[in-house]
């Protein structure tokens, strides 16, 4: 997916992630979405963008707050 069609799905702003290490490094952006979540990078915010329905999403964020190993 593109930034164009990206912009047809968002109903939010992009907002930079929390994981991000906010010295200009590796820098991702998400945006809620329709039905899920739209990621890009932040350095480059007219190229590539990654989409996540919501289940999937749900499932990434709160691996991520967890010790356990995510399982799909």
């Amino acid at each position: 997916m593109n930034a164009e069609q990206s912009a047809s799905l968002r109903v939010s702003p992009w907002f930079k992630s929390s994981y991000s290490n906010g010295a200009g490094g590796e820098c991702v952006e998400c945006a809620h979405s329709v039905d899920g979540a739209l990621v890009r990078d932040s350095k480059r915010p007219c190229g590539p963008v990654v989409a996540f329905r919501a289940g999937v999403w749900w499932s990434f964020i709160q691996a991520l707050g967890s010790d356990a190993p995510a399982t799909v």
